[in-house]
């Protein structure tokens, strides 16, 4: 592996980037951040990690945004501060301890704009992970617990999220090849295929 190699990784619901990340972190040595980012993130503030996880890759011009930070009211400097730029302020937050956490060497991170917060970087590989819809919706069955009545709601619904968070931030599109160094299909190889491949060629 190059030396303080920063795997980042977008990926579709139910295509196993998750497992894949926490598989190279594993195969490789180095820290893993998903959710830990809001924790590190509320640290780093000062502020509450609910406040975070209501709005964790979610658009600020998104409805669904709106209706759930129009609930929460945060009893900090933030109060009576625009939805808006509230979003604004928790997405510089994170992005700065995505920073701190790529200056600190080696790590797998996933989601959250982080190949756009580190594009600036050169020791950065950007994954993007997909599937088919059929392979996908097996392994959430398999993983959530939801019924396979709502699962395809569930995936269209979660990517819809992913893909307003990273456009809107970014200005690029969310799971465009261009915007990534490798394109994975994991229905190919499976996560522990696709771990061993990756770690052997990173």
């Amino acid at each position: 592996m190059k030396k303080n190699m920063i795997i980042t990784i977008g990926r579709q619901f139910g295509s196993g980037g998750r497992e894949i990340g926490m598989g190279l972190s594993e195969a490789l040595g180095i820290p893993f951040y998903d959710k830990e980012l809001i924790v590190a993130a509320a640290k780093k503030s000062g502020l509450s990690e609910a406040m975070f996880e209501h709005v964790d890759e979610k658009a600020a011009n998104s409805l669904l945004y709106s209706l759930v930070l129009g609930a929460y009211t945060p009893s900090n400097a933030l109060s009576g501060m625009p939805p808006v730029y509230m979003n604004e302020t928790l997405f510089r937050i994170q992005s700065d301890v995505i920073c701190d956490l790529a200056n600190e060497g080696p790590c797998v991170i996933v989601g959250r704009c982080a190949d756009y917060i580190l594009r600036e970087r050169d020791d950065c590989i950007n994954l993007f992970v997909h599937a088919p819809l059929t392979h996908r919706i097996e392994r959430v069955l398999d993983t959530c617990d939801v019924t396979k009545e709502k699962v395809e709601d569930l995936i269209a619904k979660t990517d819809k999220k992913r893909a307003n968070f990273y456009n809107y931030y970014t200005g690029q599109k969310w799971g465009e090849a261009k915007n990534y160094h490798i394109s994975l299909d994991s229905s190919l190889l499976g996560v522990d295929g696709w771990v061993k491949a990756l770690a052997q060629t990173l």
